[in-house]
């Protein structure tokens, strides 16, 4: 149920005056590209194809370049869903994110979080959303930001809950990021519920808590907002594992397609996932690239139908896939990571025709990689980042960071931001070789992945909501 209460409505901003770096193995199983593949990306909202890109300043016209768009006028900053408008973690050519940092030295502001929650901030003009949810999982709220002051402009409890499972102690009962379109913002908690509220006010516009899976570790995936405004949610649970496609503006549901995976075995801990989806667009088609237990699904994201397939042996993943205009690659997830670069122009079970190679070792289970200019920046969740070569896997780079990470890669003026759990953010350049520009500490690391604005960076750790910047 809704809550209107609200703390102070003017929240005071507070000002701020291992193991071993192997080398990855390379396994190739090459396959001929095939012709015709349209580079674009379909964008996010039906009202302008500029939505996607992550921009300051409203935009006229542009011109896409590749799969982002460039502003020829100013626009309202947004960062509208996980990894941005464009799902490719970048920020804007244009942005100027600051290098150095700590917790006296280019802070704009300091927010403390009162709960816990590792979902990253929704960003639309001046201000950002957030979720959080106490730390047994009873209740759980929307937070509204003001990105000027650093306080909160409103904080609504969305849900509440009398029987909650257990989730991970790496995980929280309010992962999922949410989305907005500058009107409204969808928030995704899971089978606990998904909610649209008014983004100005906080308001409900709907709720649904009647799609149910068992996460048995808490939920992880976010929901993904299309052009077409339907919202795509994984729901891969111990016990059931499927996907929906929702109205944005009703809430009712489009479709609902289950897995239908040969999973191998009846332990619900092999069959669960948390990766959050992704449009692409092939041949002049769209399809939604959804990575499971077991396999990745390009589905038609009108109808649910499958396109293709790739089955692997990992499971629980996590990462959301990348894609440069021909090829999507895809993180496998637990046991043993993989990355795999696979061709989208097949049809059926493509598993032994259309991998284009599969680098096995050193790879990622929880970070989502950073695709920037035919290289790959990765890191494994154990401390060591790689950088690949997009066109074939080779690796270009390994360094060893040390500690932990689950925080996606982020790209800025050219350079890498790799966010760890102890609050450290190594700085490097986005080069094909390893050059360390900074090292940055905060008090506390980072679950949730950093958004860049146009001239700084927001960054969520466990206990606090910073905006890294000039003052």
């Amino acid at each position: 149920m809704f809550d209107s209460t609200h703390p102070a409505a003017d929240v005071a901003a507070r000002s701020m005056t291992k193991p071993p770096a192997d080398s990855v193995l390379l396994t190739c199983r090459w396959r001929l590209l095939f012709a015709g593949v349209l580079v674009t990306i379909p964008l996010v909202f039906a009202s302008s194809r500029l939505a996607a890109e992550n921009f300051s300043g409203t935009t006229v016209t542009g011109e896409t370049i590749g799969d982002r768009t460039t502003a020829t006028a100013a626009s309202p900053y947004r960062w509208p869903q996980f990894r941005g408008g464009s799902w490719d973690g970048q920020a804007a050519a244009d942005a100027d994110i600051p290098l150095h940092w700590s917790e006296t030295e280019n802070v704009r502001w300091k927010l403390p979080l009162e709960l816990r929650g590792w979902s990253s901030p929704a960003v639309w003009g001046d201000t950002a959303v957030l979720t959080e949810a106490t730390a047994d999982g009873t209740e759980m709220f929307v937070i509204a930001i003001d990105l000027d002051r650093g306080a909160i402009r409103w904080r609504k409890k969305v849900f509440e809950n009398t029987e909650v499972e257990e989730a991970h102690i790496m995980n929280s009962y309010a992962s999922p990021s949410p989305v907005t379109d500058g009107k409204r913002v969808w928030v995704h908690f899971g089978s606990y519920g998904t909610a649209c509220l008014d983004l100005a006010s906080g308001d409900p516009i709907w709720q649904r808590r009647d799609l149910p899976c068992a996460h048995h570790r808490g939920p992880g995936s976010s929901p993904l907002l299309d052009d077409a405004g339907r919202l795509f949610i994984h729901f891969d649970g111990f016990d059931v594992q499927y996907i929906v496609a929702l109205s944005a503006d009703t809430g009712e549901t489009i479709w609902r397609r289950d897995r239908d995976i040969e999973y191998g075995t009846r332990d619900g801990d092999q069959m669960k996932a948390y990766s959050t989806p992704r449009m692409i667009t092939v041949e002049g088609e769209s399809q939604l690239i959804s990575p499971t237990s077991k396999a990745t699904i390009a589905y038609r994201p009108d109808s649910g139908e499958e396109i293709w397939r790739v089955v692997y042996n990992e499971f629980s993943a996590t990462a959301q896939p990348l894609f440069d205009g021909q090829t999507v690659y895809v993180s496998t997830g637990f046991g043993k990571a993989h990355l795999l670069a696979i061709d989208p122009t097949g049809q059926g079970d493509v598993t032994d025709t259309h991998i284009l190679w599969d680098v096995g070792r050193g790879i990622g289970s929880k970070p989502t990689p950073l695709l920037l200019d035919g290289l790959i920046f990765n890191v494994h969740d154990a401390g060591v980042a790689s950088c690949l070569d997009a066109a074939t896997g080779e690796t270009q780079w390994t360094h060893r960071f040390g500690g932990m990470f689950s925080a996606s890669v982020l790209g800025a003026g050219g350079h890498v931001y790799w966010f760890d759990h102890d609050g450290v953010c190594h700085v490097t350049r986005a080069t094909a070789e390893f050059e360390l520009v900074a090292e940055n500490r905060l008090d506390d690391g980072c679950m949730a992945s950093p958004v860049p604005l146009s001239d700084s960076l927001l960054v969520r750790t466990r206990t606090a909501l910073y905006r890294i910047g000039t003052p």
